[in-house]
C-alpha cells in the first residue's frame, strides 16, 4: 500500500470541500503530506535521515482542527487514529501509558490491510464459499447402505423438477434415484442436479431458503505478548483476546438463509486465503512509513512553568513520556516491534489557559511546524452551512425527506442563523462551529417531531420563522447558556 500520490494543491482543494477557511492550516498538513511522497522517492540511504516535520494547531474549540487531521488520513489512505492528550498517565500510575497509541494505530493498519487483501482474494474466496454452501444443500451420501433421497434432496430435486415444468413420472433418469449398485450413474445424476442447484442459486431462486451448519473453527493460536504490555490495561486485554481466541467458537449450528450463509462462507474463505504474517509485516511498514497520530488536548498536559502547588505530578510526566514516541523508538506491539521515527504527529490544543512555551523544550523541538488556526466569524458560519458537501442543511434535508418532508432553507434564513451563532458564541463560550449544531436542533425542533404527521409537505425556514424560534432565547443570555 502507497500514500495517494496528490500534489499540496490538490490536498488544498479537497480539503476545501469540507471544512472553511483556515487556510493556513491547510496549506501546513498539504506539504507535510506531500513530504511523505516526496522522501519516498528520495535515494535509499537518505530516506531514513529525513524526519517528518510535526504539527503543532493552535486553536479554539470548534474550529476545523480535528477535522483537517481526519480528512487528510482518509484523503492519503494512511492509517490515523485520534488521542487525547488527557488519557494517558505517566508511567507508574493507574491508567493509559502512551505507548498504546502506537499499538492502536498498528491495529488500525492491521484492519486495513486485512480488508484490502481480502478484496484481492474476492473471487477465490466466492467460488470456494459457492462450493460449500452447495454441499450444505445437497450433501453427498455417507454411506453405501443408505437408500432413497435425503429429505433436503428430496426437496431440492422436487424443486428443480417443478422449475422445469415437468412431473416426478416424466423425470429423466438423470434425476431419478438410481440404485446403489450404480455409483459411477449416480455421481453423474447428482453432479447434474448440483449444477442445477447452483443456477437456481445464481438466479436468486433460493434466497428464502434456509441452511444449518456450524462454522468452521480458526485453528490459529492467539496472538498473546504480556511482556510488551507494561501497563495493566495491555495485560488484561492481551488475557482477553487469549481466551475468547480459545473459546469463542461455539459447536452450536447456525441455521440462517441462503444469502446470508454464502456471505458468511465467503468471509471464512477469504480470511483462510490471506497471508496473515504477510498483513502484520505489510501493516507494520504502513504504519512507519505513513502512520498519522492526531494527539488532541496536548494544552491540558502543558504544566505551567515557574512551579504550582496543583498535585497533578502527572502532567509533565506524561510530556516526557511522549517525548520519545514523537522523536523515534521502537514501540513492542503484539505483531512485531514498530519504529516511530517516520510517524507523523500532529498536536492540537486551544491554549486558553496555558501556552505552548508552557510545553517542556524538547516536546516544542518536536513540532517545528505551528499554525494557528482562526476563530470563526458569522461569514464562516454563513459559508459552513451552504459550501461543504456533508454541510449541515444537505443533512437536514435528507434526513426529512426520509419521512416525506421537503425544507427549503432560504438565504435569509441561513444568515439569520449564521448572525445567531456568532451572536451567542461572543456572549458565552466559544464553542465555533459545533454552535450550528445546537442552533439547528432548536430552530427544527418542531418540525423534527411534527414531521411523521406533515408527510408530503414542503417547509420553508427563512428569517422570520429562525427569529420566532431564537429570538427569546437569545435575548436572555442566562437561558441561552443553558439551551444554546
Amino acid at each position: 500500500m502507497k500514500t495517494a500520490n496528490f500534489t499540496p494543491r490538490e490536498i488544498v482543494s479537497e480539503l476545501d470541500k469540507y471544512i472553511i477557511g483556515q487556510k493556513d492550516a491547510k496549506r501546513a498538513v498539504a506539504i507535510a503530506l506531500r513530504n511523505r511522497w516526496r522522501r519516498q522517492n528520495v535515494p535509499e540511504e537518505l530516506r531514513d535521515e529525513i524526519a517528518p516535520k510535526n504539527i503543532l494547531m493552535i486553536g479554539p474549540t470548534g474550529v476545523g482542527k480535528t477535522e483537517i487531521a481526519r480528512r487528510l488520513a482518509k484523503l492519503s489512505g494512511a492509517p490515523f487514529i485520534k488521542v487525547e492528550a488527557t488519557k494517558f498517565t505517566e508511567v507508574g500510575y493507574v491508567g493509559k501509558d502512551v505507548e498504546s497509541m502506537v499499538r492502536e494505530l498498528t491495529e488500525t493498519a492491521i484492519n486495513m490491510v486485512k480488508e484490502e487483501e481480502k478484496l484481492k482474494v474476492q473471487s477465490k474466496a466466492e467460488e470456494l464459499a459457492e462450493e460449500r454452501l452447495l454441499d450444505l444443500l445437497l450433501p453427498p451420501k455417507e454411506s453405501p447402505k443408505e437408500t432413497g433421497l435425503s429429505p433436503n434432496q428430496e426437496v431440492l430435486e422436487g424443486m428443480i423438477l417443478a422449475e422445469e415444468g415437468i412431473s416426478e413420472q416424466e423425470a429423466p433418469d438423470n434425476l431419478k434415484e438410481e440404485p446403489i449398485s450404480q455409483p459411477k450413474a449416480r455421481s453423474e445424476a447428482e453432479e447434474k442436479t448440483r449444477e442445477k442447484l447452483r443456477e437456481m442459486l445464481h438466479q436468486g431462486k433460493l434466497k428464502d431458503r434456509l441452511v444449518e451448519f456450524r462454522p468452521k473453527p480458526q485453528t490459529m493460536m492467539p496472538m498473546v505478548e504480556v511482556v510488551s504490555a507494561p501497563s495493566l490495561e495491555e495485560v488484561s486485554s492481551n488475557i482477553r483476546d487469549m481466551f475468547s481466541g480459545l473459546f469463542s467458537q461455539s459447536s452450536k449450528r447456525r441455521k440462517l438463509k441462503v444469502p446470508d450463509a454464502l456471505n458468511l462462507l465467503i468471509q471464512e474463505e477469504a480470511s483462510k486465503l490471506v497471508d496473515n504474517e504477510n498483513v502484520h509485516q505489510t501493516a507494520i511498514d504502513l504504519v512507519e512509513q505513513s502512520g498519522i497520530i492526531f494527539l488532541d488536548e496536548i494544552d491540558k498536559i502543558a504544566g505551567k512553568q515557574g512551579g504550582s502547588s496543583n498535585p497533578d505530578v502527572s502532567r509533565e510526566g506524561v510530556q516526557r513520556d511522549i517525548l520519545p514516541i514523537v522523536e523515534g523508538s521502537n514501540v513492542h506491539t503484539k505483531y512485531g516491534m514498530v519504529k516511530t521515527d517516520h510517524v507523523l504527529f500532529i498536536a492540537a490544543g486551544a491554549f486558553h489557559v496555558s501556552k505552548p512555551s508552557d510545553l517542556i523544550p524538547e516536546l516544542q523541538g518536536r513540532f517545528p511546524i505551528r499554525v494557528e488556526l482562526s476563530s470563526l466569524t458569522e461569514e464562516d458560519f454563513l459559508k459552513i452551512l451552504q459550501e461543504p458537501a456533508n454541510s449541515l442543511t444537505k443533512q437536514y434535508h435528507a434526513l426529512l425527506k426520509t419521512e416525506k418532508v421537503e425544507l427549503d432553507f432560504a438565504e435569509d434564513g441561513l444568515k439569520e442563523i449564521a448572525h445567531f451563532a456568532a451572536e451567542v458564541n461572543s456572549k458565552t463560550e466559544n464553542i465555533g462551529a459545533r454552535r450550528l449544531h445546537t442552533i439547528m436542533e432548536n430552530v427544527l425542533d418542531e418540525i423534527s417531531f411534527e414531521a411523521p404527521d406533515k408527510s408530503g409537505s414542503s417547509l420553508k425556514i427563512n428569517a422570520q420563522y429562525v427569529r420566532d424560534k431564537l429570538s427569546d432565547v437569545v435575548k436572555d443570555e442566562d437561558l441561552s447558556r443553558y439551551i444554546l
